[in-house]
Parts: structure tokens; C-alpha cells; sequence
């Protein structure tokens, strides 16, 4: 039973910070290149960080220099830290692991987390 759960989400004012944890089971996640997507309302689902086994970190440009990725081996958890949060940023956050190092393809994500939400007002 493979289970994401992402926590951290709420409402944010802009220019504010928060932090995304995502806590896993059920596979091996050492193993596994670990990232987040974000759906805005009205939009598609879009790529905004990925963080590899080996420790490659890679950003969306909407994102970058504000936000970063990071995770804990030993917790089996992948963290996102928001600042500067903009208006623009406010979506559904979700978990997501791959095989595939540092894609931004939706499709090559094997598992998902339900999804956090965060919303940041101006």
C-alpha cells in the first residue's frame, strides 16, 4: 500500500512562507526521484520541483530562487519550501515519485498524494 500524504498547505498572505512536507510508504523511497506538481483552478496540472536520488534538485522558472525542494532519507519524506509566495502560486500542491531522474512529464509519475491546498491573497 503506497501512500503520499502531503501536509503544510493553508492560507498565506503575500510574500509569506510555507513549508510542504509529504510523508511516504510502501516503496522504496530512497530509491525514487521525488517531486511536486500544482493545479491551479482553471488550469492543468503543472510541474514545479524535483528533487533525484542522487540529490539533483531542478525548479519550474515560476518558481525558481523562491522556492526549494528537499527530502529526508531517514523520514522518508520529501519537504517544499515556499517564500515569497505570489497570488499566482495558489493551487492544489501534490506529492509525486518517479523512477524517471528529474522529469517534469506528468505521466512518469507513478504515485500521487491526495494534495494540499494552499492559497495566498495580495
Amino acid at each position: 500500500q503506497v501512500q503520499l500524504v502531503e501536509s503544510g498547505g493553508g492560507l498565506a498572505q503575500a510574500g509569506d512562507s510555507l513549508r510542504l512536507s509529504c510523508a511516504t510508504s510502501g516503496f522504496i523511497f530512497s530509491t525514487y526521484n521525488m517531486g511536486w506538481f500544482r493545479q491551479a483552478p482553471g488550469k492543468e496540472r503543472e510541474f514545479v520541483a524535483t528533487f533525484t536520488w542522487s540529490a539533483v534538485d531542478t525548479y519550474a522558472d515560476s518558481v525558481k530562487g523562491r522556492f526549494t525542494i528537499s527530502r529526508d532519507n531517514t523520514k522518508s519524506t520529501v519537504y517544499l519550501q515556499m517564500n515569497s509566495l505570489k497570488p499566482e502560486d495558489t493551487a492544489i500542491y501534490y506529492c509525486v515519485a518517479t523512477q524517471n531522474a528529474g522529469s517534469r512529464w506528468l505521466n512518469d509519475y507513478v504515485y500521487w498524494g491526495q494534495g494540499t491546498q494552499v492559497t495566498v491573497s495580495s
